[in-house]
């Protein structure tokens, strides 16, 4: 079993990404849990009772949190830092601290694996998602928020270039609003090495990450449906992917900041 780490040493305190709550972090961590059979929501509640505002309280930033509809044993989110620096010290504060230490265990017994994590920055000043902790529901909320979170991975032959990210930036993001996502947000690989090791995250890939949150299920049904992607962005695209794309439909868990 690959589950978060019981102990790390400790190395001093996390300024979190800016001192606006709808700051940019620099440093994105896209997290995708494997869990048992059966034990998705039990995760997220504790999840959302006791790891929010204690990581929150380090500087780090809780960019958003969901289930998975075509899996229901995994659990994403989104995990974002001011820097490198920040993230060591924000990961090393938590992972040490009292809350972690006290629900490390309940927390470990719900995954299979948490392995699968990209370590990410935004693909261009401005790019990536802003933090609204407005936008939380109080803590004990049960009720989950609306709208449908699409993550895609697109697997890169190399390092992103300027002609992709004028692509994405333009075309890709057109298409996307077209279609009525009234958020996007675009990430490329952050290649700095982990500074936090005891968290492993995948290595010797380069990757393009698409964020876009959709209305509804219905609403996001429909842009598939019209086919506009395959039609005016998948023949140019493919020039620069490798491997298979990985797309993701996602709705937020109760007190994701992250949603319609």
């Amino acid at each position: 079993m690959n589950s978060v780490p019981t102990t790390v040493s400790p190395f001093g305190s996390a300024a979190p990404c800016s001192d606006g709550d709808n700051a940019e972090c620099t440093v994105v961590e896209l997290r995708q849990y494997t869990l048992h059979p059966g034990r998705r929501d039990v995760l997220i509640e504790l999840f959302e009772r006791e790891f929010v505002e204690s990581q929150e309280a380090l500087g780090m930033r809780l960019l958003g949190q969901f289930r998975d509809l075509d899996d229901p044993d995994k659990f994403v989110w989104l995990r974002g830092f001011k820097d490198m620096p920040s993230r060591q010290a924000g990961l090393t504060g938590f992972y040490t601290g009292p809350v972690w230490m006290a629900n490390r265990n309940a927390a470990n017994e719900t995954m299979v694996d948490s392995d699968n994590v990209l370590l990410l920055k935004p693909a261009w000043a401005g790019s990536g998602l802003g933090h609204q902790p407005l936008n939380r529901a109080a803590a004990g909320s049960r009720i989950d928020p609306p709208g449908l979170v699409d993550i895609t991975v697109f697997s890169l032959k190399s390092a992103a270039d300027q002609r992709l990210l004028d692509f994405c930036r333009q075309d890709m993001t057109r298409v996307l609003e077209h279609a009525g996502a009234h958020v996007v947000a675009w990430y490329i690989t952050e290649d700095a090495p982990n500074n936090f090791p005891r968290l492993p995250v995948r290595t010797g890939e380069n990757v393009l990450v698409g964020v876009a949150v959709f209305r509804d299920a219905q609403q996001y049904d429909a842009f598939i449906t019209s086919s506009a992607w395959d039609r005016l962005i998948t023949p140019a695209l493919d020039a620069w992917l490798t491997g298979q794309t990985q797309s993701m439909r996602l709705t937020p868990t109760p007190r994701s900041t992250l949603h319609d």
